[in-house]
């Protein structure tokens, strides 16, 4: 019994992470790059997934380091491939080729600092970039909120324009469909409810739902600007006269700036007990940012989002949750 089934379990309610982890069974092991994974927590989030059946790790680093890891460690790493390279950003180089040689279908980061792998990953002559703006999407189980739900951009666009926050709301809405969300509801967040030249968020709003109007982002019900309240509350935004398909439904939860988004996202999971997988997008494959404060639930629910990502992408095919 994994980790989630076992929570799911415990509590006796339905575990949104395990009915991911539910998804992911039958489905090919994903081939997945992990850069630089020196050290415990790194390398066993790759093990733990691999035995789990999500993904087909290939260890990237050096080879010495990280077999004395999986020693202290007590982890079995020899069904797995070793790329030998001698420091963090080569080892984020060669993750990165390996894909572009197709020799894996997403990227893990390991160790190293996100700065290493993102520099490898955005190079403009060996990265993964295409035409779309790269962002972060965290997808979150609340528990008090109904359903799962995405927040970004908390980790890489600091203070991101119309247009890029166009990319990252699209980048969202493609995500939450390779989850199975069919039609997302979008609540593009700000302070207050009206359009405001005192408040730019407000008028980024506007402009993002009249482009959804005018199909510069498709496959979603935008709503903006909504304060926090009335993006998760039918019962505010009744109070408040709000009249939306999205308000106390939202899907996707679309911050002004990263400062914002990160604050959210971590009063989520600290003050309200909320587990957050996380995931880059806008790459040419899904990139799993890993990080040493991650439980084994987060670790595993990231790298089920990956899998179902890269299996949407594989197959041209996605699971609709009813």
């Amino acid at each position: 019994m994994t980790a989630l089934e076992e929570n799911s379990t415990a509590t006796g309610r339905q575990d949104p992470y395990e009915r991911l982890l539910r998804r992911c069974k039958g489905l090919e092991p994903v081939a997945i790059s992990v850069a630089y994974p020196c050290e415990k927590t790194a390398l066993a989030g790759a093990v733990e997934a691999a035995e789990a059946g999500l993904l087909a790790p290939i260890l990237v680093g050096p080879a010495q380091k990280i077999r004395e890891v999986a020693e202290a460690a007590g982890l079995n790493i020899k069904p797995y491939p070793i790329e030998d390279v001698p420091d963090a950003p080569k080892a984020a180089a060669r993750a990165v080729e390996l894909i572009r040689q197709g020799r894996a279908e997403a990227l893990m980061k390991g160790s190293l600092h996100t700065d290493e792998l993102m520099a490898a990953v955005v190079s403009s002559a060996t990265g993964l970039r295409t035409s779309r703006r790269i962002s972060h999407a965290f997808v979150m189980a609340v528990p008090t909120y109904h359903k799962p739900i995405i927040v970004t951009d908390a980790a890489i666009n600091i203070a991101p324009g119309l247009e890029e926050k166009r990319d990252i709301c699209q980048n969202a809405i493609d995500l939450a469909h390779d989850l199975g969300l069919e039609l997302p509801k979008v609540a593009i967040l700000s302070a207050v409810e009206t359009v405001t030249t005192r408040i730019p968020s407000t008028i980024d709003a506007a402009a993002l739902c009249k482009m959804a109007d005018r199909g510069q982002i498709t496959g979603a019900i935008l709503d903006g600007p909504l304060a926090m309240d009335n993006a998760v509350s039918f019962e505010a935004a009744k109070t408040k006269g709000i009249d939306s398909p999205v308000a106390g439904d939202a899907d996707i939860l679309l911050a002004p700036d990263l400062e914002a988004g990160n604050i959210l996202a971590k009063q989520l999971t600290f003050l309200a007990k909320a587990d957050a997988a996380g995931l880059v997008l806008g790459a040419r494959v899904p990139i799993i940012l890993t990080s040493r404060a991650d439980n084994v639930r987060a670790r595993m629910a990231s790298c089920a989002v990956a899998v179902l990502v890269a299996n949407a992408r594989r197959t041209g095919k996605v699971e609709v949750r009813q």
